[in-house]
């Protein structure tokens, strides 16, 4: 008989911003599987069991969890953020989609956790007040010419964009080379955010013009958000100032 398996998402990191529904999952779950820093954060009790393993292997993460839950046990997969953005979501379906008939019977859910781009837009003010997407900056899975050119469509679409895994020490260059690529396109004042850890004690959130962005303030764990041209910064005094891109964009009618 099939068990359960639940994929669950965390937060960025604040334990004030793990949702009941997330914590009740937690609780129900007999056996847990993540990256070790994610499982790290999970006060488990004596009868329940993590599985760590490193962060590029989510497909066989995914296989060892879906092999547990179809032996008949409560199983879940953690994520940090949102499992369903650029997470454990869409690893535990390419592996259900690939693997044995039998785990499509698996009864399977998803819970949703704070994503990162919302807990750094937060901090700020509303960056993600009007439209904006998210482009995941690592080429592991895809080609560096594929991210160029969506970069270059939003930001000419006039999207506010969130750069998810800007740099690691395997990747030291691609945010430099984002941000060169947004300059052909963007104005020079437009505000970049980077937002490291938004809502945890080693937080660190800096604004600056997309002329003076440095990548070298960014790390894995760093949101980038980049505003459109419409984006704002409302300047106070003796505070960081609230940035935000209005609700209706030039030209449109209420």
């Amino acid at each position: 008989m099939s068990g359960r398996l639940v994929v669950i998402g965390l937060g960025p990191g604040n334990p004030d911003q793990v949702t009941p529904e997330a914590s009740q999952a937690v609780a129900e779950a007999s056996f847990f599987y993540g990256y070790k820093p994610y499982l790290d954060r999970l006060d488990l009790r004596p009868d329940q069991t993590r599985v760590a393993s490193d962060n590029r292997e989510e497909i066989s993460r995914s296989n060892a969890a879906l092999e547990m839950a179809a032996s008949g046990h409560k199983v879940a997969v953690v994520s940090g953020g949102d499992p369903g953005v650029f997470a454990m979501a869409a690893a535990v379906c390419e592996a259900i989609e690939a693997g044995p008939r039998e785990w499509r019977d698996i009864e399977l859910s998803v819970v949703p956790g704070v994503t990162a781009m919302l807990a750094v837009a937060a901090r700020v003010g509303a960056p993600l007040g009007h439209d904006f997407c998210a482009i995941n900056l690592s080429d592991n899975l895809k080609p560096w010419d594929l991210i160029e050119r969506r970069l270059i469509a939003v930001a000419e679409a006039g999207f506010v964009i969130s750069l998810y895994n800007p740099i690691s020490k395997a990747r030291p260059w691609q945010l430099g080379s984002a941000l060169e690529t947004l300059r052909n396109h963007l104005p020079a004042a437009t505000p970049v955010i980077f937002g490291r850890a938004a809502g945890r004690p080693d937080e660190r959130i800096e604004v600056f013009s997309l002329a003076k962005a440095d990548a070298a303030k960014a790390d894995m764990a760093t949101c980038v958000v980049i505003g459109s041209p419409e984006t704002r910064l409302i300047e106070r005094d003796g505070k960081r100032p609230l940035v935000y891109t209005p609700r209706f964009s030039a030209g449109a009618t209420k």
